[in-house]
């Protein structure tokens, strides 16, 4: 059962309104704290830490980046009026439970699409009418709610292309609408205190090089800064690891700190006042819609969270390999790309979509390691780690996707660094000890005469690893095992 408006009995006047906060976090363009407000009636704004469902939890990065979210929203909060109400545990009883302090008769909320999340969000929304409370679901999250944007014969999309044009055909731009000056809440309500959630780490804090500024105002500040500097050259400079091209908006989109109509809707007044091309904006745009299709995807197929999507690769002879994917976690494999992409994620919480792609590929081709080994990898270390988009990307890497690459695609790493690491910025911020080798080198030190390793002050197997697998053999490795999934007609 999909969540919407339901018809009961006109609650009383003074009868408060509970906005559940999800992954909405923001004032602005929030379909449920619109329709919260225009009830006139009092607000009362909470949100859950669900530890008692089956929903899938949210990595440890991503805790962090949550932390800091709502410690921005409930500022924003109490500067209109109304404190955010903290509830930890099982997301139905704590609802409740707060419907029975409040006598609240209606429940507003930003709809989750994640399976597990929108089976819960389904079973409660039907239980809570048949108790006589008015409970109301909105998409704030993405260009157009899953299950609408269908082709010819009724059915999902499953290719990329016309999945984007009929999206962008049949979407229209909304009314953005602005954050309230004033929100009206009942006083007294108790809530738990964030610090005593302990979402952060601690012993040891692993955070300290986390990127980014959680909450609405880094959100619209990031997307400000892309307009300004990133847009323009986002082509050709958002496959480049060293450049700041791209948004750095996927943290932000995930936990909702800004709706994605606001980010195309600026994009495009962008173009119109010639600030940039429109070649720059629709390339912007359907990278957004892309993050739409990995949702619609999922929405359709929920199995795909947990094994692929294509049933023919359940016979893929993966490799158990616990030192490979160690030196691959570590970012000690000995190709400089990819480790230094591994480094980038574990110390910031963010990686460069290009190297994401990169180090995915070496995972699941060069290792022949399963993809839900990576995915369980950057579900957890990723601040922007989000269910569709990790599933997605990565069985589009491994060729197990709905719109996947050729499996026969894998990539070379050493080429792939020098096509997008020319000068070598990216590499040598992340694998400092290979700062003094020279640029023609750098991508494949082992191929390095022994002079110019000692001149750098290398030594192989010390200073850093030698490649953990050969990228030729590999590759043929790979080919064979991927011949022997059995595909459709064959």
């Amino acid at each position: 059962m999909e969540i919407g408006p339901v018809t009961t009995s006109a609650p009383p006047n003074d009868a408060p309104v509970i906005l559940w906060f999800r992954r909405d976090l923001r004032l602005s363009d929030n379909p449920a704290l619109s329709r919260a407000m225009s009830s006139g009636r009092p607000v009362v704004p909470v949100y859950i830490h669900d530890e008692g469902s089956q929903v899938r939890r949210s990595g440890a990065a991503s805790l962090w980046w949550l932390d800091r979210s709502l410690r921005a929203l409930a500022a924003d909060l109490t500067d209109r009026g109304a404190p955010l109400i903290l509830r930890r545990g099982n997301a139905e009883a704590k609802l409740r439970g707060l419907i029975a302090e409040t006598g609240a008769t209606t429940v507003v909320m930003n709809r989750l699409f994640e399976p597990d999340a929108r089976e819960r969000d389904a079973a409660l929304a039907h239980d809570l009418k048949v108790e006589g409370i008015d409970c109301q679901g909105f998409n704030g999250t993405l260009l157009a709610t899953p299950g609408t944007v269908l082709n010819g014969s009724g059915r999902p999309y499953r290719v990329f292309t016309p999945f984007l044009k009929a999206l962008l055909a049949t979407t229209t731009e909304p009314t953005l609408s602005p954050a309230p000056n004033r929100i009206v809440c009942p006083q007294g309500l108790a809530s738990e205190r964030l610090a005593d959630w302990v979402l952060s780490p601690t012993q040891p804090d692993w955070s300290t090089g986390f990127e980014g500024v959680p909450g609405e105002a880094g959100a619209v500040a990031a997307f400000t800064a892309f307009l300004d500097e990133g847009l323009a050259d986002y082509c050709d400079g958002r496959d480049i690891p060293a450049r700041s091209a791209t948004s750095r908006l996927s943290a932000h989109l995930h936990f909702g700190e800004i709706s994605p109509w606001r980010v195309v809707i600026g994009a495009r007044r962008a173009a119109h006042v010639g600030t940039v091309s429109a070649d720059e904006v629709s390339k912007f745009v359907a990278e957004l819609g892309w993050r739409d299709f990995s949702a619609h995807l999922l929405h359709a197929f929920p199995y795909m969270a947990e094994r692929a999507f294509r049933p023919e690769f359940g016979t893929l002879p993966w490799r158990s390999d616990p030192g490979g994917l160690k030196a691959w976690q570590t970012g000690q494999t000995g190709f400089p790309i990819v480790d230094a992409g591994m480094r980038q994620l574990w110390t910031t919480g963010w990686m460069h979509n290009r190297v994401r792609m990169i180090v995915a590929s070496f995972l699941v081709k060069d290792l022949l390691i399963d993809w839900r080994e990576g995915e369980a990898w950057f579900r957890d270390t990723l601040v922007d780690a989000d269910l569709a988009s990790n599933v997605q990307n990565w069985q589009w890497v491994a060729g197990c996707g709905a719109d996947a690459a050729p499996y026969f695609r894998i990539f070379n790493p050493v080429t792939q660094g020098q096509k997008f690491d020319a000068d070598g910025r990216y590499v040598r911020r992340w694998v400092p000890e290979l700062q003094a080798v020279p640029d023609r080198w750098l991508q494949a030190p082992w191929t390095a005469p022994d002079e110019v390793l000692l001149q750098a002050g290398i030594e192989l197997g010390r200073d850093y690893p030698f490649p953990v697998v050969d990228h030729a053999a590999a590759r043929l490795r790979a080919l064979d095992a991927l011949k022997t999934v059995s595909r459709p007609g064959s």
